[in-house]
Order: C-alpha cells, then structure tokens, then sequence
C-alpha cells in the first residue's frame, strides 16, 4: 500500500515506525523545518526520511494547486496526517482512493483542536487517548476507524502523557493498519456536538491566578511545564517567578488569607489559594532554579508578602 505522509514531532515519528512495520510504502514525506525560536525537544521527522532514502518536503504551505498536482503524480493510494501542523486542502485529501486518516491525541468528539494533551491536563481530566480517523475539510470532525484509551495517572505531566499517548498510538495503527490495506477498518461517524473543541495555548496562557483553587493552579502547572513554556506568577518585586513543580496541599484550610500569600512552615514553602494551599517544589526567577532548601531560603523572608 503506497502512502504519503505528512508527519511532525514524536508522535510523527511514532506513526511513520507503525507503517514501516505494517509494510506500507512511504512515497514521500511532509514535514516542517524546526523553528530555532522553539525548543525542539523532541525528534526530527525529516531526519528519519532522509536515513531512510525517503523524501522529504518541507513546505511552508499547501495551499497552491502545485501540491495537489505533485502528490497526485506520487499516485498515493493513502494519505496519512500524524501532528502535521497545519490543515490539508481538499484537493489534497480528495487525492488517494483508500482514503486521508488522521491521527489525534484525544477520545474523539471530544477535544477536537489544538494541544489536547495540554488541555486534558488543564481540565483535569482522568482520561484521554488517541484516535485514527477519516480527514474532512472540517478539524478532527471525519468518521472514525479506532480508538486506545490512556488513563491520566494524578501526577502525569503533559511530557509523561504525550510519551504514553505515543505509545499509544504505536499499538492502534498496529491494529487496524492490516485491516485498512485489506478495506476491512471500521468506519463509525462522529457526533461532534457531544464532543468539545479547544484552540491552540500560548506562553502567556500559563499565567497562575491564585483565586483559583490548588487542584486547579496544580494541573495548570503539570500541564504547561518543561518542556512546554511554563506556569508564572509575578513576584512582590515585579519579577516573574515560573513554577515548574508544584503539590496541592490535601488539607482544609487554616486561615482566611488573601489568595497569593507566601507562606513557609517547616521544610516547605507554601501559596495560599482560593481554596487550600500549593506546596513550591521547583521554580526559577532570572538566574535561579530553585529546590528543597534553597526554597526555603529565598522566600524565608518573603513570608507574608503576595504573589500575583
């Protein structure tokens, strides 16, 4: 079965080893060059291609008739989407006669959109997954093929889900991969108003408000830490402190202090919030990255002052 592929990140990666491993022919790959702003953290999905003798292309758009001529001439009898970055024009998903699948790291309908695997974090969510689905012109919205579900463990971060969900994502094309060369995959239709949608997160969307609860400003914190951007406060100063780890505290509160209140008691220093407190595990302000003692240290004479 002759494919091409348009493949970005580690999840990227994860899709074009399952293929390889289901025998399919990779005719060409579409990939994005690594943007020098951004840390690239994880593996180069253009390295992969050229190791193996497979083009690659990085285009920086799709939208001219050009691309559609060109992957037509490849003569693909699938086109596959694994966290490429942008959407696939019509003309290009009209192309392979076996069908255009994506692959998305939520339980669809639910959590269509960008960066799910922030998203579900954010929200507290206790479960998530991945999804093999048909590509329409309208986001994560085509029929679906199949589904692996991945539980959220209470201390995973969006680095330890996105490496579950990959894995994840590894077994589900292992299955139905066969069947879709074989014209037997499942095909269920999505009822997209039953599920959600969520658009992309910037670095200023990890801004803590210590109004909100603990559980809350905690998920936020796992959600957004390395090696995404990060969740801050500002600091009495006017600096900005990032919180890189971080506890919600269990037990009821002891005390009607202002949200944001710096307290330190004992070996741990602690944040009021607007329901219990958080325990400071891990930060950075300029040049310091902070644990244990050296916590303790830094805020032992900011007790009492509030953070924003």
């Amino acid at each position: 079965m002759k494919a091409v592929v348009f493949a970005y990140h580690k999840m990227g990666l994860a899709g074009l080893n399952a293929l390889c491993r289901a025998g399919y022919e990779i005719a060409c790959i579409f990939s994005h060059e690594d943007d020098p702003e951004e840390n690239c953290w994880f593996g180069s999905v253009k390295a992969w291609g050229r190791e193996r003798g497979i083009g690659v292309l990085c285009p920086t758009e799709l939208q001219g008739l050009e691309w559609a001529a060109r992957i037509a001439d490849l003569c693909p009898e699938m086109i596959f989407s694994f966290y490429y970055r942008h959407l696939l024009p019509e003309a290009i998903l009209r192309i392979p006669p076996a069908g255009a699948y994506n692959l998305h790291g939520s339980l669809l309908p639910a959590y269509r959109g960008r960066c799910p695997v922030n998203w579900v974090l954010v929200n507290g969510e206790t479960q998530t997954g991945v999804t093999l689905h048909h590509m329409v012109a309208k986001a994560d919205a085509g029929d679906i093929v199949g589904q692996r579900a991945v539980r959220i463990a209470p201390d995973d971060t969006a680095l330890t889900l996105y490496g579950k969900l990959c894995v994840a994502a590894g077994a589900l094309l292992d299955e139905f991969l066969p069947l879709m060369e074989e014209g037997r995959a499942p095909r269920r239709p999505q009822d997209i108003s039953q599920g959600s949608y969520f658009g992309g997160r910037r670095p200023e969307d990890g801004r803590i408000d210590w109004r909100w609860p603990a559980e809350r400003i905690y998920n936020l914190v796992r959600a957004v830490t390395e090696p995404w951007p990060g969740a801050f406060c500002t600091l009495p100063d006017g600096s900005r402190l990032m919180v890189w780890r971080a506890a919600a505290e269990e037990e009821a509160d002891s005390g009607a202090k202002q949200p944001g209140t710096i307290e330190t008691e004992g070996e741990g220093v602690f944040i009021r919030t607007g329901q219990r407190r958080l325990r400071l595990l891990d930060v950075e302000t300029g040049s310091q990255r902070m644990t244990g003692e050296r916590i303790i240290q830094y805020f032992k004479d900011r007790e009492g002052t509030i953070l924003s």
